[in-house]
């Protein structure tokens, strides 16, 4: 018999589990505030908010301003800003128009085109900051103008529109609308399949994953929580995925609701599991000690501007199929309610602190916020008012929680 024994932690206690929560508060915090906004709303509008086709047009109608959040809490992180996502993803609205409409090129070119222009525009903007050094608030506040500017100079001021049915899809479409119309069965068993496959592989991932710390003694989060956590998210997505496929007035799956999935996913990922996203959050949080200790921090700042322009090129794409049409004043303050969903969904202000899945929250607290005042017949400047508290509350929150921590640490 041998001699060594395991150790075994020890079982948690209500104490135990009550600080946990306290030391999560901060990402804990935005999935309560978004719970409480939507019960809110939902009896203020007297049930309007959570209808089939009120939920279709809180996804749609944020859709691009998610797709940004996704890449500027990656920005944040690493303690930049990008200022000019709005422009760009204008930008290349407009390009695909001119591609589309006026030059009368395939749909599909004009947006993989338009993709690699998005990515070009990143490294335009990431070669000033990573090569030449000029801080980021710098180069993409050049950039908003430089690219509104250029957005006005390819369209001549003017609105280019029609687009074909097949561009406007990824904006505003359903995934088999021609196949199966919407109100049919096979559209909803496809919906609701989607739905069953996304709750079995969220419950799986987060079983094993457990598992997986469990064995390696590195798991801090008592099994009474993770459990209603796993839960409450998983009839979150059986709701959502019962509100678009079953429910009266459902439409079926967005396609553009597939392509956040598979972003959120991907980039979740590569953030929590990939040497880039480790070094990401190494260079936000100490971009010396990152430096000494081998990492290409201008390498990392350029990669990030990159994927940023890939991202806004992607939510212009979004922007311009949703709405039609490709003008001017197109992407009007995109980049302010980017940087709002990221702080909201917990990025700190520092940097080196956020997780996509807390910008997508954020996002969805100000998507939410928009419809539900809309519904309510707010005007859009006092709804303008309330976004602006909520944000200076999230931030005046992170800086509150930062202290509370040091001064206990202290």
């Amino acid at each position: 018999m041998s001699s060594i024994t395991e150790s075994r932690a020890p079982r948690p206690t209500s104490r135990d589990t009550l600080s946990f929560l306290t030391g999560q508060i901060r990402q804990i915090g935005i999935f309560i505030a978004l719970l409480v906004i939507v019960i809110l709303f939902q009896a203020l509008t007297q049930g309007r908010l959570l209808t089939a086709g009120n939920v279709s047009n809180i996804i749609v109608q944020n859709s691009y301003i998610l797709i940004l959040a996704i890449g500027m809490v990656k920005i944040i992180i690493a303690g930049h800003i990008d200022l000019s996502v709005g422009s760009v993803a204008a930008f290349v609205g407009a390009v695909s128009g001119v591609m589309v409409v006026s030059w009368g090129w395939p749909w599909w070119l004009a947006m993989i085109l338009s993709l690699v222009i998005g990515a070009l525009v990143g490294a335009w903007q990431g070669f000033w900051v990573a090569v030449v050094g000029i801080p980021a608030f710098i180069v993409t506040l050049a950039g908003m103008l430089i690219f509104r500017g250029l957005t006005q100079i390819v369209l001549g001021n003017t609105q280019i529109t029609p687009f074909p049915d097949e561009y406007r899809q990824l904006g505003g479409g359903y995934l088999f609308p021609d196949l199966f119309p919407a109100s049919s069965s096979p559209a909803e068993w496809i919906t609701v399949g989607l739905g069953v496959v996304t709750l079995l592989a969220f419950v799986i991932q987060q079983v094993t994953g457990r598992a997986k710390r469990v064995r390696l003694h590195l798991e801090s989060e008592p099994a009474g929580w993770f459990w209603a956590k796993t839960a409450f998210i998983a009839l979150m997505i059986a709701y959502v995925t019962y509100l678009l496929g079953v429910a009266v007035g459902s439409r079926g799956t967005p396609v553009v609701l597939l392509v956040l999935g598979i972003l959120v996913i991907t980039y979740t990922m590569v953030m929590n599991r990939s040497v880039f996203g480790r070094h990401v959050y190494a260079v936000g949080g100490n971009r010396h000690a990152a430096e000494l200790s081998g990492i290409k921090t201008r390498r990392v700042d350029f990669y990030l501007f990159v994927n940023m322009g890939v991202l806004a090129a992607l939510a212009g794409l979004v922007f311009t199929g949703r709405l039609n049409s490709a003008g001017p004043g197109a992407g009007n303050l995109f980049e302010l309610d980017a940087i709002a969903a990221s702080f909201i969904g917990g990025a700190a202000v520092t940097g080196g602190i956020g997780t996509v899945v807390g910008a997508i929250t954020g996002g969805l607290i100000m998507g939410v916020l928009n419809n539900g005042m809309s519904l309510l017949g707010i005007s859009t400047d006092f709804q303008a008012f309330i976004k602006g508290l909520v944000l200076l509350l999230a931030v005046a929150f992170d800086i509150f929680n930062k202290r509370r921590a040091n001064a206990a640490r202290g």
